[in-house]
């Protein structure tokens, strides 16, 4: 276990026993400052999510076999190869 878990756990502990520990009025307080900072917009479900966005379209990981020299050159094209190379796909099979 690394060093900063149990900073980690320690600040947690602490930061739920002052939220135990606050009233109603200082909650209601530091709510209204918050919402009126306008550097600090209120966070919806969208922002709290975790990960890539769902796209809508989405792709299958599958296996499969293609010559080494076709690989190597849309490799040499440089970063998005498999982008491009799916383009080329797609454009090959009429979509």
């Amino acid at each position: 276990m690394s060093k900063k878990q149990p900073e980690w756990k320690e600040a947690t502990r602490k930061a739920l026993a002052n939220l135990d520990e606050m009233s109603d009025v200082e909650d209601a307080s530091i709510s209204a400052d918050a919402l009126a900072d306008p550097d600090n917009p209120p966070a919806d479900d969208l922002l709290r999510r975790r990960g890539r966005p769902v796209s809508l379209s989405r792709k299958r990981a599958i296996k499969l076999r293609i010559d080494p020299d076709v690989i190597d050159r849309f490799r040499q094209s440089g970063p998005g190869w498999q982008s491009r190379m799916n383009d080329v796909l797609r454009k090959a099979v009429g979509l």
